[in-house]
């Protein structure tokens, strides 16, 4: 089959590789309909390239149909079109029962001191094969794909395996009081999102900040009130308490992480690391990792006294200088993690209807086939061509 496949840094190629096949009773393999790039995705591309090998097949937001399935399998057949969450999470564990599915204790890798398992993302997160390619094989095959119509096209669900349940738990860990405030930092596909669910939800006022002029435009079509930090820089704190009465919102969703805009010496320490030797290069970011922190010093700025942060950006450094005394000071509540895909899919699938409340119809930006993929993440890496979500067909 055809795959999309890491080879170095900024370095990925279309490949044929192996076709996947059944390995466990459980498994089902899935013809890939649509595969999305993430964000994160681009962490790989740009920074973790110590934790991958090359070949390694990339890609954590797959849909598809069942194409095969194994003995054991009763919950679908194939035929069946399904959504593969990105936590590969057996769904029956002490932590999935909880609602932590991406806490699985059956694919936890233990040996590295991280959670469940992703697909395609790296030996952080068990170096499972991702749906960037023409075939996908999932593990626990009776519990966690998700089933969905046939019918609508891809773009009406695809997002459940990531998007929508990423950004529905970082509004939900926010806590946005009913008409309250919020501040979305970060504009990329889970930011975007996160805004559109915060206002679906009630929120009085929702403020986006992102640099990139297609992103602000975007949000601002969707009622948000949105600042450009190239314009505002600094005093972006300032104008958000001018909008609040002084006070800052209610909650703010931090959905950048560790990308090192304005943080010229975090940014030479990543790129170091990504140079050295992979067994090195590992211990340093395990050991030595800093991310730029500037996006979570602005939202513990642009917070109200009492209210909530949560942080969606992906982080990766061990000694990141977090400002306890004034998160301390300021009574901040933070939550933080990466999201528990099937959790809140019962939520989010009643508004994937005709009625399309979160946009998801129109949420891509560009629909490519496979062999595109290597200059897909090169246009988004540069945010060039107003990219902020595209979907890969195999």
């Amino acid at each position: 089959m055809r795959a999309l496949t890491w080879h170095g840094k900024r370095d990925v190629r279309v490949d044929t590789v192996p076709d996947p096949g059944i390995q466990d009773p459980t498994d089902i393999i899935v013809k890939v309909t649509s595969s999305g790039i993430c964000g994160s995705d681009l962490h790989l591309y740009e920074v973790l390239g110590p934790y991958l090998d090359p070949g390694d097949i990339l890609g954590h937001e797959p849909m598809g149909v069942v194409e095969e399935v194994g003995r054991e399998v009763t919950a679908l057949s194939a035929g069946d079109r399904v959504v593969v969450p990105f936590n590969v999470s057996c769904g029956t564990c002490w932590m999935c029962e909880r609602g932590l599915h991406s806490q699985c204790e059956t694919t936890q890798v233990t040996e590295r001191g991280t959670g469940a398992s992703l697909f395609g993302f790296s030996k952080l997160y068990g170096q499972v094969p991702g749906g960037q390619a023409e075939f996908l094989r999932v593990p626990f095959g009776n519990t966690l794909p998700v089933k969905v119509p046939h019918g609508p096209p891809d773009d009406r669900f695809v997002y459940l395996s990531d998007v929508l349940p990423t950004a529905w738990q970082a509004v939900r860990y926010a806590d946005i009081p009913p008409g309250g405030s919020v501040t979305v930092l970060g504009l990329g596909p889970i930011g975007d999102m996160a805004t559109r669910i915060a206002l679906h939800q009630g929120a009085g006022l929702v403020i986006g900040v992102d640099r990139v002029p297609e992103r602000l435009a975007r949000a601002r079509a969707n009622g948000v009130h949105t600042l450009d930090l190239d314009e505002h820089g600094k005093d972006v704190g300032d104008e958000i308490r001018r909008l609040t009465q002084g006070r800052g919102t209610d909650a703010v969703v931090e959905a950048v992480g560790m990308e090192a805009h304005g943080a010229p010496v975090t940014k030479a320490v990543q790129q170091f690391a990504g140079l050295l030797p992979d067994a090195i290069g590992e211990k340093v970011m395990a050991r030595a990792g800093v991310d730029s922190m500037a996006a979570f010093d602005t939202a513990v700025d642009v917070v109200r006294r009492g209210g909530t942060i949560s942080v969606v950006g992906v982080y990766g450094g061990a000694i990141d200088p977090v400002p306890m005394l004034t998160l301390f000071d300021k009574q901040i509540q933070l939550r933080l993690g990466q999201a528990n895909v099937k959790h809140w899919v019962d939520d989010i699938l009643p508004l994937l209807d005709d009625s399309d409340p979160l946009g998801v119809d129109g949420f891509a930006t560009h629909r490519l086939p496979l062999e595109e993929g290597p200059a897909a993440y090169k246009t988004f890496q540069a945010r060039q061509d107003g990219m902020v979500k595209t979907l890969l067909t195999p």
